[in-house]
């Protein structure tokens, strides 16, 4: 076992060094400083003029965070017991392999910059996710209770009266983490178009009006950080019903009648629809398009999984009072909530302001908020375990303590995320970089959906090699059990 996670070590080491070799990490401001000091005002001098326009944006992003959860939530639970079954299987893996934002740009070729867009964007996938954890859950729960029910009873009825009371507990857990999921995607869906608070950052950085940007970034942490306070189950249906009533005032212009159809005849390859020729349109899509977008995916994606973990290996003691002190535990968890809040895409948008376009403000980004949710879960797993009462503190104690005993952890947590990353990465290049999602994007312009839907499947493709790689290596490496990734006892999946 010990010689199979060091040679993953180094395969993954190598992995990280041959990437850098082909990444491009060249992009400069072209004056860092002044802008750096414009930045700095901003900051310092904050502009509070744009309320209006940051209430509408703060409650259409909770509006469809809150829509978007309960309707995947909702479907999730009605597919979970049928989850077993191959069919339903593979059709919850395929909607959650596709990223929000690129449903979003599919959907807007159909529902058009409606609330119905971003309702379905986020919910779409998330069913799926829901899907096969609350099957999980269910898998879990005890027989037990199933013994007092009469022999003739059927399965629905054991299911709502034996399995699920045991299960409700965990998915409310996992459904309020997931809403903190679903505001980081509504945010997002703000770059393209959806009015959310995501918009007006884009909006505000690029017309380089940093002192309301900020602003907006500051509403959008003060949203997302006490979400589990002020989100009670009680009032549930209150904010449901609320965020409904937002989204049906929204004014959206018309899309005609016939785009359905529309939609579903571009989606048809050229060559079928046009009688094109085979050869250049799979020369186009796959060989131009597909082939250096997935290099670039892998190679964003490797750079970013080594960062995160090396930012998680060396960031988890600075929330362990008996490592950092108390004082120090509560700057450190304060530093890694900031990190993991903010959403990756609108993170590597802020520092594409510093460094200018390439793959470093990507890089950056998925590091930082995935190493920060890493380094959380090890935390916390940390200071809840049993030590010795002769137990050193400080680096002695990380070292020589916390690391051995929380090794299979982390190696779980990071295996886990590396699907996410890959994920996150194809989305960066919506914001210029050459990942799968710059050529989505392009083709989505330029009304090339047949184009668009062979590109996804490329990244649906790609996901599910990492995703079947890592479910491998961690069976290898016998860390797969280790943790409890899922769910109120880790929340790591996105």
């Amino acid at each position: 076992m010990i010689t199979t996670r060091k040679v993953v070590l180094l395969g993954f080491i190598a992995a990280a060094v041959v990437a850098l070799g082909f990444a491009d990490l060249t992009g400069r401001h072209t004056d860092p400083s002044v802008l750096l000091a414009r930045m700095a005002d901003g900051l310092l001098h904050p502009d509070f003029s744009i309320w209006p326009q940051l209430l509408n944006g703060t409650m259409l992003t909770a509006a469809f965070a809150v829509c978007g959860v309960f309707f995947g939530a909702g479907f999730g639970l009605l597919l979970a017991p049928l989850y077993h079954i191959r069919a339903v299987r593979t059709f919850c893996i395929a909607i959650r392999a596709i990223h929000e934002l690129f449903w979003a740009l599919l959907l807007l070729n159909i529902t058009g910059l409606s609330p119905t867009t971003g309702v379905l964007a986020i919910g779409i996938p998330y069913t799926g996710i829901f899907a096969k954890v609350f099957s999980e859950y269910l898998d879990e729960a005890s027989r037990a209770p199933e013994a007092a029910l009469p022999r003739n009873v059927g399965q629905i009825t054991r299911l709502l009266w034996a399995r699920l009371p045991q299960c409700a507990a965990p998915m409310r857990n996992y459904t309020l983490y997931r809403l903190e999921c679903g505001i980081r995607s509504s945010a997002v869906l703000g770059f393209i178009g959806l009015p959310t608070l995501g918009y007006l950052l884009e909006t505000y950085f690029k017309q380089a009006h940093y002192d309301q940007a900020f602003v907006v970034l500051a509403v959008f942490l003060l949203l997302i950080i006490p979400v589990r306070r002020w989100m009670k189950w009680r009032l549930a249906p209150v904010y449901l019903l609320a965020s409904l009533a937002v989204l049906f005032a929204q004014k959206t212009p018309p899309m005609g009648s016939g785009m359905f159809a529309r939609f579903l005849h571009d989606i048809v390859p050229a060559p079928i629809r046009t009688g094109a020729d085979w050869g250049g349109w799979l020369e186009k899509v796959f060989i131009n398009q597909a082939w250096p977008g997935a290099i670039d995916t892998v190679v964003l994606s490797q750079i970013a999984l080594t960062g995160a973990a090396l930012i998680a290996f060396f960031a988890f003691p600075a929330i362990v009072p008996r490592v950092a002190g108390r004082f120090g535990a509560m700057i450190g968890h304060l530093g890694l909530v900031l990190c993991r809040s903010l959403p990756e895409y609108m993170l590597a948008f802020v520092l594409l302001q510093f460094f200018g376009p390439s793959m470093l403000p990507a890089i950056l980004a998925l590091a930082l908020h995935n190493g920060a949710i890493i380094a959380h879960l090890l935390g916390r797993q940390a200071t809840s375990l049993a030590l010795r009462p002769d137990a050193p503190k400080g680096l002695t104690l990380w070292g020589w303590e916390l690391v051995p005993r929380l090794s299979a952890n982390f190696w779980a947590l990071c295996l886990y995320r590396w699907e996410i990353i890959v994920r996150e990465s194809a989305i960066m290049g919506i914001l210029g970089i050459g990942t799968l999602g710059f050529y989505i994007q392009k083709n989505v312009q330029e009304l090339r959906l047949d184009r668009v839907v062979a590109l996804l499947a490329v990244s649906f493709l790609l996901t599910m090699a990492i995703d079947q790689l890592s479910r491998r290596l961690r069976a290898s490496m016998r860390v797969g059990t280790q943790l409890h990734i899922e769910g109120s006892r880790g929340n790591a999946r996105r």
